[in-house]
């Protein structure tokens, strides 16, 4: 289906246009019809779906700028996210009224303060800022019609559920409520429950969380080859943009520092202990195609659109089965194609074995042979691979 189909008013198809949105990805099709009658929602879609747009456009759509309050109110876990997600809206609202802002951790609230007292329509914001914002400032949520919470799950892991039921037990008045969630938890099922009233629910693409459009490549190597065999792929692939995930800060750090020297002035890091300001110049980069490399610690790997990546390399093997799903769900956004490559030893077949199953993927072997899985062996003092439910 394409968004002109839908009832969209014009200023706000002419943001859309200007992004170049024309077919609607299954989740926004899907989505909008229930969204238009003001019925809650929950909404389980693989990564990279679109779900930013599907909820940016009826946001906009609802607000009404003689209203000077805030009536959307969209919550994500993280400050990347939230940054992106406002950027999305400010886009499709641009020759619109509506005004949207962000608030999250790590920047001045005074700032933040001041500049919710000059109108804001659409607020994004992580959940501790928000709720320091809700006990220290004059702030209201009086006149929100619709929430949303985004990465639902990853909140829950994050250890959020406390500061989101106080959230939505703060909207007392009649409003919307969309969740979109990768995996359903029990606590998310327990949440919807207790704060959604009579919810439609959405499984897209319930049996393959890992986008299709996605290959999903592993090479088994020794410890001391991954670098290089890395070095090797970078050289023959050329990837137009790739993410190296690595599991620690000190181990993103040397993997930068051993590819610095080759990649020059293409090539940067990120990880959770660094300062706000650099790690969203970092990313504003990277979209913009400023930097071909990023070395990154998880804190890259949950719902951040980072377009025109092609290629997502797990340097050290994912510590989860939801790691590896949001990792490689950084490549192969909206329909796009994309490579995943995994290196693995003979420690990992367990879990390697778990990912193949579990989230259906074809694996493709790179430069060796399929492993015999016969002999794969649970690690001791480690949790089996699941995927929630």
């Amino acid at each position: 289906m394409k968004f002109s189909e839908f009832d969209i008013p014009e200023n706000i198809m002419k943001g859309i246009d200007a992004l170049g949105y024309t077919e609607m990805t299954p989740v926004q099709s899907e989505t909008f019809p229930h969204i238009a009658k003001g019925t809650d929602l929950i909404v389980v879609a693989e990564t990279g779906s679109g779900k930013t747009a599907a909820c940016a456009v009826p946001l906009v759509k609802h607000a009404d700028n003689n209203i000077d309050a805030i009536q959307g109110l969209v919550i994500v876990p993280t400050r990347e996210l939230a940054v992106q997600y406002v950027d999305t809206i400010g886009d499709i609202a641009k020759y619109t009224d509506i005004k949207s802002f962000s608030v999250y951790g790590g920047f001045d609230i005074k700032i933040q303060k001041a500049k919710l007292t000059h109108g804001v329509h659409i607020l994004v914001a992580t959940p501790g800022r928000l709720i320091d914002l809700l006990y220290n400032s004059e702030l209201s949520l009086s006149k929100v019609n619709t929430l949303i919470l985004d990465e639902a799950d990853e909140m829950m892991n994050m250890g959020f559920i406390d500061d989101i039921e106080f959230i939505m037990s703060c909207l007392i008045h009649e409003h919307q409520t969309l969740l979109f969630s990768a995996t359903m938890p029990e606590d998310i099922r327990k949440l919807s429950k207790k704060y959604l009233n009579n919810p439609n629910e959405l499984h897209l693409n319930k049996d393959q969380v890992a986008p299709q459009s996605l290959a999903h490549c592993f090479t088994q190597c020794g410890f001391r080859n991954r670098l290089t065999k890395v070095k090797e792929y970078l050289a023959k692939q050329n990837p137009a943009q790739a993410i190296l995930f690595c599991n620690s800060r000190n181990g993103a750090n040397q993997l930068f520092k051993d590819l610095k020297s080759i990649h020059k002035e293409d090539i940067d890091i990120i990880h959770g202990g660094m300062e706000q300001q650099k790690r969203t110049s970092l990313f504003n980069r990277f979209r913009k195609g400023k930097l071909k490399l990023v070395v990154a610690t998880d804190v890259a790997s949950r719902g951040l659109d980072f377009s025109h990546v092609t290629h997502v390399i797990n340097f050290d093997f994912p510590s989860s089965l939801e790691a590896y799903t949001h990792r490689t769900g950084r490549t192969a956004r909206m329909g796009r194609k994309g490579t995943a490559l995994t290196y693995f030893s003979q420690g990992n077949l367990h879990e390697l074995q778990a990912i193949i199953k579990k989230i259906n993927i074809k694996p493709i072997w790179e430069g060796c042979h399929e492993p015999d899985f016969k002999n794969a062996k649970k690690p001791k003092g480690r949790r089996p691979y699941r995927k929630k439910k």
